[in-house]
């Protein structure tokens, strides 16, 4: 039996796994996938004092308390930065991280600069649009029924945790099993930033033909992947 501890990314919650966990469970493994402090059904507790350090130290929390080892780390999207804090801090808890359309940004890399955007305002505590204005935005390559699904789910995001400098030098400083699974049919986070995440990291990379939420619109071969992974 495997353990596999799921991170989510950016306007999600542990909901954004809820097709793909019981694949794993099925086939006799162990699945974890909580919600990050200030999102999703944890919105109520924003404040500025959430960052990628303190999100990272609360799943290294939940890796210790539930007395996990030899973890499959898995993270999509902006929980690619979260694993990669988390795992840097619990590092003999972990077997192989797996990043999947995922941020692994290097030690003072911004992901305003990974995406080519600007950074964002740092007066607001919250990035994204606003939940009346996420449709045709957010989630949009999903088919309708999932889309509509995953739009009344959407929560604006802390700051912090994706706008300032990241200091992963732990993190690259370490050896790692590794696995990369981009989605072709999604433009961010760039090719260039996955295979490089892969290159540097010594891991493998693959491609899904899929947008940037293959966990609710391709579960079976998400789980596949993972499975193969045990």
């Amino acid at each position: 039996m495997a353990t596999y501890v799921l991170i989510h990314g950016s306007y999600q919650g542990s909901w954004i796994w809820k097709l793909v966990a019981p694949r794993l469970i099925a086939a006799g493994h162990e699945v974890y996938r909580p919600t990050l402090d200030g999102s999703a059904e944890r919105k109520g507790g924003l404040r500025r004092e959430i960052t990628l350090k303190s999100v990272g130290q609360e799943v290294a929390n939940l890796l210790f308390y539930e007395d996990l080892h030899n973890v499959i780390f898995v993270g999509t999207s902006s929980g690619g930065m979260v694993v990669a804090e988390a795992a840097a801090q619990a590092a003999d808890r972990i077997r192989r991280l797996v990043f999947i359309d995922a941020l692994v940004p290097l030690p003072g890399e911004r992901v305003a600069t990974i995406n080519s955007r600007p950074p964002y305002d740092r007066s607001e505590l919250v990035y994204g649009v606003l939940p009346e204005q996420a449709r045709g935005r957010i989630f949009e390559d999903l088919p309708p029924d999932l889309q509509e699904w995953a739009l009344v789910r959407y929560t604006r995001q802390p700051l912090a945790v994706v706008d300032d400098p990241v200091d992963l030098r732990e993190f690259w400083s370490r050896t790692w099993q590794v696995h990369v699974l981009r989605c072709t049919r999604s433009t961010l986070p760039p090719q260039a930033h996955q295979q490089r995440t892969a290159d540097k990291l010594g891991g493998s990379y693959n491609e899904i033909n899929a947008g940037h939420y293959p966990l609710l619109s391709h579960p079976d071969e998400i789980a596949s992947y993972l499975l193969a992974r045990a």
